[in-house]
């Protein structure tokens, strides 16, 4: 059984940084799409960065390119998104999804794409 556990949300000041660890059991991503999606209250769910787990290829939404980051561990069967200069707007739930594979280039922010998700961690950034 596919399991993606997030981990890492909080609360945090504007301007300060957090980690986001997504570990995936039951499932090697290491040749899938990987991504984290992001949904405030009473926004359509936001793709905020993907990653092509065999080649690296990311991809970011333009409101947090330069300021989040998506990596891997696939020694650890882990992907993590590092969040810096965060603003209020960030505040969301954040997801973590596992989708199909795409043989280059990068993976697609979109939602219908992924096929596991977890369930999700609260980010609140606070001015």
């Amino acid at each position: 059984q596919v399991q993606l556990v997030e981990s890492g949300g909080g609360s945090v000041q504007a301007g300060g940084s957090l980690r986001l660890s997504c570990a995936a059991s039951g499932y090697t991503f290491v040749s899938h799409c990987m991504g984290w999606f992001r949904q405030a209250p009473g926004k359509e769910r936001e793709g905020v960065a993907t990653i092509n787990t065999p080649s690296g290829s990311t991809y970011y939404a333009d409101s947090v390119k330069g300021r989040f980051t998506i990596s891997q561990d696939n020694a650890k069967n882990t992907v993590y998104l590092q969040m810096n200069s965060l603003k209020p707007e960030d505040t969301a739930m954040y997801y973590c999804a596992a989708g199909r594979t795409v043989l280059f280039g990068t993976c697609p922010p979109h939602f219908s794409f992924y096929n596991y998700w977890g369930q999700g961690t609260q980010v609140t950034i606070s001015s």
